[in-house]
């Protein structure tokens, strides 16, 4: 059982769990799935996209876990999606439509903000940790915006680019900001109260 011990930085949860097995890791992915399908659950319905603290989640489990096993545990998300009522408002793949980019971004951009916690520490602290979540709140829109427009499109409400990011971007940017300054918070303090750079 090896020490995760080759990176630049540690991630937070790989810190506090040393020692490399398949069962932590299995543990870890399992468990960053679940913290993110609860945080799904935490919805405010608007059409055709909800407002959730799903991206939070994302966002956390990424810098947490780092850049593989946060990638994993979003895969491992929408897996459960095929069967289990993991998406916001208690839904499976079955019954999303117009999100279904937005949630195929969310293990690359679990990815991202790992891999750059592991390169450089991002999470550390809270400016380098907000940089790292507007950055992947980018890559989230980047991918879930146009399936967004072609949906739109699908069903006659494509309305042009304006239109497109009425509906899926400029009313959660606000909200994307706050669960940024959140997770600028809570990361860095996670660090000072094990007492570990």
């Amino acid at each position: 059982m090896n020490p995760t011990q080759s990176l630049p930085y540690t991630p937070l949860l790989k810190t506090l769990l040393p020692t490399r097995s398949a069962l932590r890791d299995l543990l870890l992915v399992l468990g960053g799935s679940l913290f993110v399908a609860l945080c799904a659950q935490a919805s405010i319905p608007l059409q055709p996209v909800p407002i959730t603290l799903q991206t939070l989640g994302v966002l956390l489990v990424g810098a947490a876990l780092g850049s593989r096993l946060g990638f994993l545990a979003l895969v491992a998300y929408l897996l459960e999606g095929l069967v289990l009522p993991v998406f916001a408002g208690g839904k499976t793949w079955a019954a999303v439509t117009f999100t279904a980019g937005y949630l195929v971004a969310f293990p690359l951009a679990a990815f991202l903000v790992g891999f750059l916690v592991e390169r450089f520490g991002t999470d550390r602290s809270s400016w380098k940790t907000l940089a790292a979540m507007l950055l992947a709140n980018l890559l989230i829109y980047a991918l879930g915006l146009p399936w967004l427009g072609y949906m739109l499109a699908q069903i006659g409400k494509y309305t042009g680019l304006q239109g497109l990011l009425q509906a899926g971007m400029i009313p959660f940017l606000i909200g994307d900001l706050v669960k940024a300054i959140i997770a600028a918070a809570l990361l860095p303090a996670a660090w000072r109260l094990i007492g570990r750079r």
